[in-house]
């Protein structure tokens, strides 16, 4: 029984001492280096247990590896046996494992970790952090793009860890996050020590469209286009030019977000102090077009004072054109001084004004009754229009155009292009108005006709056509019409068919009306007139003598 029980006891204690010794598999185990060769370690693990290694898995990334015979190593046991009868071990694995540990409570605790960046991937980079490998974005290399980034290659450096998941094995980091912290530092020493209004100098790191970056020192400022200069400037790389030191004034800091605005107008004259004194009002002056818009063309007219000419001070006669057709970038004019607002550091100015108003011009030069010249621009419904010097239309209303016919009939003797003759009859410079009159050209033959002529005159006229209502007669070449009722005295001879064409007959004038060139005439009236005549010669309505007899004694006298 006791052989039994003491057999029984050590094979116990024997089994107790394999579960207690002997370690498990996937357990980081320590031992030592017994020998290396053929590019590997042997290494005994203890408990008569040996396993191999490359020694590569000694090396850090992109160094040699540092390992020699007697090194107590920490390895990382896979296997307990293999087909060889070798332990399964790894280096790696090892280091893997106990980076995994360190890293995770650095990650918890926010810490930086130290690493080195060794390969290049898709997205960005691969980074040793002491065993255990991590991507790094590319956006989180640097503050700023990263062209080329063989220089931070095997370079040991900090790194924040953003991310890391063990069970997936990721681990993303940044040293961005590293040099933004320092940077934030730096940057907080450095504006704490500046003010605003103090002239630092500066070194222009980059340009963009809107102003330039400037380097003070290890903190950035912004030197807007608007300050860089009092005149336009319509881009940075105008003035500056990267990596040019220059002297600017700190405008203003936000010491919140360390922002610095900068200035270099700031540091020269400002124009605009005596600008009204310069600049008087109606005072001509040229300037260099800067700037055109559909509203109008700016005009510099020295550096730092620029001005605007609005479309409508542009031209006396193109009102609805671009400015553009007017004037062209960089075309030096003469403007006129208009108004100045030196608080919101505004000029209006006229280009217009300096070239004349045309139409006084035409005034001076063509005087109403003037002859002119021109071509027919435009027909309407009720004018030409005909272009006239100084780049200004003139008016011929339908009225004007011929002394017999009416408008419509005489607009058919003119088309678009013709050069036509006219006479000036009116101007009016304020309103922009020239008429003319092309049938004014040959004069008046109604005024002619009638300029000795007054009412209640006898006048001989030929009759030249018979109508029902009367008889149509002509007088020095101007057509009348005497109607049937004047035709006579005795109702029983108003008849136009007594009348033949080419008759001549005496009619008295009862009526000139210029404004219709009408000429009224009548028989009935020349023969009351001369009954009214003969009567107060040769009798009277009471000496009882009959009309026959006073008309017989007054046509006797005649004949005497």
């Amino acid at each position: 029984m006791s052989a039994n029980a003491t057999m029984e006891d050590f094979e116990a204690l024997l089994a107790e001492s394999f579960e207690i010794d002997t370690p498990d598999e996937g357990s980081v185990v320590k031992g030592t280096v017994l020998a290396i060769e053929a590019g590997q370690a042997i290494i005994d693990i203890g408990y008569k247990m040996e396993g191999r290694v490359d020694l590569k898995e000694f090396a850090a990334p992109g160094q040699a590896p540092e390992i020699e015979v007697g090194d107590s190593v920490e390895v990382y046991l896979e296997r307990v046996e293999n087909a060889r009868g070798e332990a399964v071990i790894s280096r790696d694995k090892a280091r893997r494992e106990e980076a995994w540990d360190r890293l995770e409570k650095a990650y918890e605790a926010e810490e930086r970790v130290e690493g080195a960046i060794f390969g290049r991937v898709k997205g960005g980079f691969t980074v040793d952090l002491g065993g255990a490998v991590a991507f790094l974005p590319g956006s989180q290399v640097d503050v700023r793009p990263v062209r080329d980034a063989g220089p931070l290659m095997g370079m040991a450096q900090p790194f924040q860890i953003l991310k890391m998941d063990r069970r997936r094995g990721n681990i993303v980091v940044s040293r961005r996050a590293i040099l933004e912290e320092s940077r934030a530092e730096q940057r907080a020493e450095i504006v704490g020590n500046l003010s605003e209004g103090e002239t630092v100098d500066g070194v222009v790191k980059n340009i963009t469209e809107y102003g330039a970056f400037v380097d003070l020192g290890g903190v950035d400022g912004l030197l807007h286009v608007t300050d860089m200069a009092w005149r336009r400037v319509n881009h940075p790389s105008e003035i500056l030019t990267i990596g040019e030191t220059i002297k600017v004034q700190v405008i203003k800091i936000n010491k919140e977000t360390h922002r610095i605005s900068l200035g270099m107008k700031q540091l020269q004259d400002d124009p605009w102090g005596d600008v009204e004194a310069r600049y008087p009002l109606e005072s001509v002056h040229k300037g260099r077009v800067t700037n055109i818009t559909d509203y109008g063309a700016f005009v510099e007219l020295e550096a730092g004072v620029e001005g605007l000419v609005h479309v409508s001070e542009m031209s006396w006669t193109k009102k609805n054109v671009h400015p553009g057709k007017i004037v062209s970038t960089s075309q030096e004019v003469d403007v006129m001084v208009l108004e100045i607002d030196s608080v919101k550091r505004r000029v209006s100015l006229g280009l217009k004004q300096t070239q004349g108003n045309p139409w006084e011009n035409f005034e001076t030069a063509f005087p109403i009754g003037t002859e002119v010249e021109g071509e027919v621009k435009n027909i309407t419904e009720f004018g030409l229009f005909v272009g006239l010097e100084g780049d200004i239309d003139g008016m011929v209303h339908l009225s004007d155009l011929d002394w017999d016919r009416s408008g419509e009939e005489a607009m058919a003797d003119y088309s678009k292009g013709d050069i036509v003759k006219a006479v000036v009859t009116d101007i009016d410079a304020e309103k922009e108005r020239i008429s003319l009159s092309i049938k004014a050209l040959d004069g008046d033959p109604f005024a002619d006709a009638t300029a000795g002529v007054k009412r209640g005159a006898v006048v001989t006229v030929n009759v030249t056509s018979i109508e029902d209502g009367g008889i149509e007669v002509e007088y020095d070449g101007m057509k009348s019409f005497i109607r049937r009722s004047d035709l006579s005295r005795d109702r029983a001879e108003q008849r136009p068919e007594r009348f033949s064409v080419g008759d001549k007959i005496d009619a008295r004038v009862t009526n000139i009306d210029k404004s219709s060139r009408r000429l009224g005439l009548s028989i009935k009236a020349r023969e009351i007139a001369e009954e009214k005549e003969a009567v107060q010669q040769y009798g009277s309505s009471d000496s009882g003598a009959s009309l026959g007899d006073i008309l017989g004694a007054a046509l006797k006298g005649q004949d005497d």
